[in-house]
């Protein structure tokens, strides 16, 4: 019998609902106990906040591999140990218990020594990562996010403490917080930990100078004890600077050397369905990115807006079962910064689609859009991104926001693949040969 059905046989599914949270809490006992603890000496790197987790966690991982360390990766976008990070499926980014018990296995059987964890509120809140020996938490932000779970900002800011708190208890570890300083929250996971080490622009203990923005990524300069490092990572937007801020932090908590850390951040070429352009020869810029919560839209549109020459049109939507006020607070921001707005379907599952658009576009037409003449509703979301396409001028740049990695889009009737960076592609192929 495997460890899942073990679980099963003591506790139901039905029992999960009635103890909650107790019930994923005696789940991650019991598969612990049964699996050996496999994390016993492994080190972990967790990495949680509102936005940035998955593209911090890939750049500290780069950094780590480049600099000679055996160490595993499991993110939103991929899972794997060193070079060989495979894709991720689900729709999650903290994986089940069982699943994130045989993942260790597999990984501690190739000889890992590190592990940098995407950590989220849920599964903080579910003790799904009870056991997990955290070394150092990385906090890049807190925004206003995932309450249709968590109810209030307060109990979400708190689920994610939950990490650095659960650091703190880790007698053998470096017991390292690492905090966003510009975070209006900071103060509340500094306090958390043993040894808060805090980054920023305006405040923190590491703080970046002589910031350049550029297309295709960004540069600035980092004082570490008596040295000034240039840092060139070759993800795009302002947000970047604090995600690879953080990972500048965890080089330096670990004793890096500076052209590790130089060298290491600059080796990062992409993150699947962050910021990515696709080109097939068209005469504007479209790009995919995973962007899906009101503060991520106005950095994105912020950034992006004082540097394209054209046109800014924007597709997304947003999901069902979900947090529904940050609907039209997304659907005023895309009509605050774009010239036109597209939206389309995000994982509907069993709420009425139409519905969820007409929410984004009140906010959208708060900001002053009209329909049918710079705001569209198109519900199928492979209709959304040829429209949205061919609405495109030369010059113009066209986001498409919300699905970035996902490798499936769920609907009324279940779960659907879909590949967002693909789908763009072959619309653009079309688009050229007309």
């Amino acid at each position: 019998m495997n460890p899942r059905s073990i679980v099963k046989k003591i506790l139901p599914k039905s029992a999960f609902s009635v103890i909650e949270p107790y019930g994923h809490l005696a789940e991650a006992i019991i598969i612990n106990a049964v699996n050996g603890f496999p994390l016993k000496g492994i080190k972990v790197i967790g990495v949680t906040g509102t936005n940035g987790k998955t593209s911090t966690s890939y750049l500290i991982h780069r950094m780590l591999v480049d600099a000679g360390y055996k160490v595993g990766l499991m993110t939103t976008v991929g899972y794997g140990v060193g070079n060989n990070v495979k894709p991720q499926i689900a729709h999650m980014t903290t994986v089940s218990v069982p699943l994130l018990m045989k993942r260790v296995k597999a990984m501690k059987a190739e000889g890992i020594e590190w592990l940098v964890l995407e950590t989220t509120s849920h599964a903080l809140a579910q003790n799904r990562v009870w056991g997990v020996p955290y070394t150092i938490a990385v906090m890049t932000n807190l925004t206003h996010e995932h309450l249709d779970y968590h109810k209030t900002f307060e109990r979400y800011r708190d689920a994610k403490r939950k990490l650095f708190k659960q650091t703190n208890r880790n007698l053998k570890g470096l017991r390292v917080g690492i905090v966003n300083a510009d975070d209006p929250s900071a103060d509340y996971f500094a306090r958390d930990v043993a040894n808060p080490l805090t980054y920023g622009i305006d405040k923190g203990d590491i703080r970046a100078s002589d910031i350049k923005l550029k297309q295709d990524g960004v540069s600035y300069r980092v004082k570490l004890d008596d040295s000034m490092l240039t840092i060139n990572c070759q993800l795009p937007g302002s947000f970047n600077v604090y995600n690879s801020l953080a990972a500048v932090c965890v080089g330096k908590t670990l004793g890096l050397k500076n052209q590790q850390i130089e060298q290491g951040i600059a080796a990062l070429e992409g993150v699947e369905g962050r910021m990515n352009t696709i080109d097939e020869g068209q005469d504007f810029t479209a790009i995919v990115d995973f962007a899906h919560t009101p503060d991520s839209f106005e950095k994105l549109f912020k950034d992006l807006k004082p540097v394209i020459k054209g046109k800014l049109i924007v597709m997304f939507g947003s999901a069902g079962r979900r947090d529904v006020e940050k609907r039209a607070v997304q659907g005023r921001l895309a009509g605050e910064y774009a010239d036109e707005v597209i939206i389309t379907e995000e994982d509907d599952r069993d709420i009425d689609g139409i519905e969820i658009m007409n929410q984004i576009a009140g906010g959208a037409e708060s900001a002053g859009k009209t329909r049918d003449k710079d705001l569209f509703l198109v519900h199928d979301r492979e209709e959304a991104i040829d429209f949205s396409l061919k609405r495109a001028k030369p010059g113009d740049t066209v986001l498409l926001l919300g699905k970035g990695h996902e490798k499936t889009i769920e609907r009324a009737d279940g779960e659907h693949p879909w590949n967002e960076i693909e789908t763009t592609h072959q619309a653009l192929k079309r688009l050229v040969k007309r």
